[in-house]
């Protein structure tokens, strides 16, 4: 057998010894002879190649969840959330995932290379695994290219008789990297299963609509502003002198994008996804139409398995981000500090939702936006969402749904903990966020810093008991829904053609869901801007904030915002609040900048680590850095 090491960990750990697969090896396996001998050895090793899966909406493994601006933390708190405060350095990179993706490269070769030993399975059971093990080695490429954009490419592992030269790789040139990327997506299409037959021990394994849907967010990517034409990268190239960014702009990457959308799309209707909708298990269930529609907008992402979720990473808990999430939400149990309630979205984000109306409260003709921060009283029109005769802003009334179903607020009821009686409202449970109410806390470890708490993570069937008891219901992080794949194909469709049906059918799809009318209907009834929806400039915004509303706090506005160059424009934006010392609703009320973020054209990109270059000075650092 021909036994191989990968050159690029070789490359950042200086040469070491040939058996480092050793430690990785499932149950301590002595040569890889052994490991592809038999077929449950290698299903081990096939489970530690898709132990590598990036930890998404972990918050201390998920930059996307803490490094950007849609949730802010207490002082103190460290790691990824010294990205969003602009702490980033070259020595020890914050969420650095380089090694750990190129040990996963790494292993998914080594399997490659291997499986074909293994005597006792049937040859289509071979070419799955195969499958599979070619896509998580594409999915680990691209992961590395949105962080550090030109990167290395493994097509195979080096043998042990590298020269010390032949392992100081270079990076390659971006579009090299997104062409291999996909070829190896392609390819790993053909023996790839149309759906998992047995959920009970397959779930979260790769399917063609995963495939083909992370296949499309791919090239979607490939033709943002971040990597179709981005002269600000002009001056990255390799020792040599080759550029690895092509500073022009290539519409013909749209065109791909829409074909591989298209691709996806056809491939989830085809497996039966579809946009999830509410059905309680219990028929008796007495929900006004205003309640469903939050429920449909909740549990499209905390529902496990539900019809929209294509991939979900079963690896991340949601557990605990639902109890750090959690308010006191509950008086008769004041004592229950497990829940912190302390990712809190700053007031950008209360105010990224649309109106009732389904568009931007800064373009509704009825919404008085400069009236957002004067003080109304809800009314029993209103009690759904505030609690009744409660004093608040006026940013938390006439609202969309999904400003409801993902936001916690002074005042605003929280869902899921409580139901609806028309004749005891108070069994509704809310909120109060002012100084000495039961969620104001201002303790240096723990509660809100904007006065907004997230509501989206809590699954509704969690229960709050006595004391410290609280029942958390189980789900796995989602990676890419339905909704996600309708609106890629929405933008790659604008992006490449102009505004048209298709693209209108596939946002309105999204916005129905959520309770609202139509772009075009709602543009033309509500905005003083009617026309915007006609033009690719104005649909574009529209998709943007779509996706933007939609995704919320999911760990996908951070790459969004980076992919359009969009960064440098929002994440330089105060972070801002409510005046939470205040206990006085007119006080209280008030804008109180918690930090000032800043973000330079350096930002967009990771620093390669600084000892990396070091030992491979073939590899240039990123801009700025």
């Amino acid at each position: 057998m021909k036994i191989r090491c990968v050159g690029l960990f070789l490359m950042l750990q200086g040469l070491i010894a040939c058996d480092s697969y050793l430690d990785i090896v499932p149950d301590n396996i002595a040569t890889l002879e052994n490991a592809f001998t038999v077929r449950t050895q290698a299903e081990k090793f096939l489970h530690t190649c898709y132990s590598y899966m990036p930890k998404n909406g972990d918050l201390g493994g998920d930059p996307a969840m803490l490094g950007g601006d849609e949730i802010w933390r207490v002082n103190g708190q460290t790691g990824l959330f010294d990205i969003a405060r602009g702490l980033m350095n070259i020595v020890s990179p914050y969420g650095d995932n380089w090694e750990s993706m190129y040990r996963g490269i790494r292993d998914c070769n080594i399997f490659l290379e291997n499986i074909e030993n293994v005597t006792d399975m049937e040859a289509p059971e071979r070419a799955r695994w195969a499958s599979e093990v070619m896509f998580l080695k594409a999915y680990y490429h691209f992961y590395l290219a949105r962080m550090y954009g030109p990167i290395p490419i493994v097509r195979e592992n080096l043998p042990i008789g590298a020269t010390p030269e032949e392992v100081k790789v270079s990076r390659a040139p971006m579009d090299e990297v997104f062409d291999y990327i996909v070829e190896l997506i392609d390819e790993s299409l053909e023996h790839m299963p149309q759906e998992i037959v047995n959920p009970m021990n397959e779930l979260g394994r790769v399917t063609i609509p995963i495939a083909l849907s992370i296949k499309a967010k791919v090239l979607v990517t490939a033709a943002s502003p971040l990597f179709n034409g981005n002269e600000d990268q002009i001056t990255v190239k390799n020792p040599d002198g080759q550029a690895l960014f092509n500073p022009t702009h290539d519409p013909d990457k749209w065109e791909r994008a829409v074909q591989a959308c298209k691709e996806a799309v056809e491939a989830c209707r085809a497996s039966g996804f579809s946009l999830y909708y509410f059905r309680p298990e219990i028929s008796s269930y007495d929900l006004t139409d205003s309640m469903t529609t939050q429920m449909n907008i909740r549990n499209s992402f905390t529902e496990r398995w539900n019809s929209e979720i294509v991939w979900a990473n079963t690896q991340t808990s949601s557990n605990s981000i639902q109890i750090i999430s959690t308010p006191h939400i509950d008086p008769r149990y004041l004592d229950n500090w497990i829940l912190r309630g302390e990712l809190s979205p700053p007031m950008k984000m209360a105010e990224l939702f649309y109106s009732e109306n389904g568009v931007p409260i800064t373009e509704d003709k009825t919404w008085a936006y400069s009236d957002r921060f004067k003080l109304r009283e809800a009314t029993e029109q209103d009690e759904l969402y505030i609690r009744r005769n409660f004093l608040t802003a006026g940013l938390h009334f006439d609202r969309e749904p999904r400003f409801y179903a993902n936001l916690g607020f002074d005042g605003g009821v929280w869902y899921g903990q409580g139901r609806y009686d028309d004749k005891e409202p108070d069994n509704l449970f809310f909120l109060e966020g002012k100084a000495g109410q039961r969620n104001g806390s201002l303790l240096a470890d723990r509660g809100t810093v904007t006065g907004y708490f997230i509501k989206k993570y809590i699954h509704y069937q969690n229960v709050i008991g006595e004391g410290t008891n609280y029942s958390v219901t189980w789900y796995p992080w989602p990676i890419i829904r339905l909704a996600d794949v309708y609106l890629l194909y929405a933008e790659a469709l604008n992006e490449y053609s102009g505004p048209s049906p298709e693209v209108f059918e596939y946002i309105d799809a999204v916005r129905a869901r959520a309770g609202l009318e139509g772009v075009e209907q709602s543009w033309s009834d509500f905005s003083n801007q009617p026309s915007k929806p006609s033009t690719k400039d104005g649909l574009r915004e529209i998709i943007r904030q779509e996706r933007l509303i939609e995704f919320a706090f999911e760990g996908q506005r951070f790459w969004d915002l980076r992919r359009w160059k969009e960064s440098a424009q929002v994440l330089n934006q105060p972070i801002t609040g409510w005046d939470l010392k205040q206990e006085a609703a007119g006080a209280y009320y008030r804008s109180n900048v918690v930090f000032e973020q800043r973000f330079r054209t350096k930002d967009y990109f990771w620093p390669i680590k600084d000892s990396y270059i070091v030992v491979n000075r073939n590899l240039v650092q990123n801009l700025g850095w």
